[in-house]
């Protein structure tokens, strides 16, 4: 699937050739806030494996052919998700590439049969909090399920 937006953002989903980019995009994400824990490294060094061999997606978002921005859905049960490892290039900030990069994702989980997805945050990154929140996440008490990560302490989902 893929979307041609206004100023040359393409946004689409996973081809080879992507890895690099998405190892680079998430490294460069999550050091800047946080430590890179074993999970994330599994997951970023090897997407194919974690997760569209188990049955999830990524979405990429490029300009000029340079990828700028990323957003996994990891496959948890049947019709639902994980949203994972999004994240936009720090020189792509502030122009709604993130924003459309959620809604194209949020898309293609609908288009995979996705009816409720999942994600793990935390309140360090308060803007990805309330760009959740826009696009209609809600919060919950806590986990669905032990979490890989020692940083998350915000837990949200979304309804399809």
């Amino acid at each position: 699937m893929t979307l041609a937006q206004p100023g040359g953002i393409v946004y689409r989903t996973f081809r080879p050739g992507d890895e690099a980019a998405f190892f680079r995009l998430n490294e460069d994400w999550i050091s800047k806030f946080f430590t890179l824990e074993p999970a994330d490294l599994a997951i970023i060094r090897d997407p194919k494996t974690h997760i569209l061999d188990g049955g999830g997606q990524i979405c990429m978002a490029e300009a000029g052919g340079e990828a700028i921005g990323c957003c996994a859905l990891l496959a948890i049960a049947p019709g639902e998700f994980e949203l994972a490892k999004m994240t936009v290039s720090e020189k792509s900030r502030g122009g709604g590439v993130g924003r459309k990069l959620l809604q194209f994702t949020i898309n293609v989980a609908r288009q995979m049969g996705a009816h409720r997805l999942h994600l793990e945050s935390n309140t360090k990154v308060a803007a990805a909090i309330h760009l959740y929140e826009q696009l209609g996440f809600r919060h919950l008490p806590g986990p669905l399920h032990e979490s890989k990560y020692e940083r998350a302490n915000v837990f949200m989902e979304l309804l399809l």
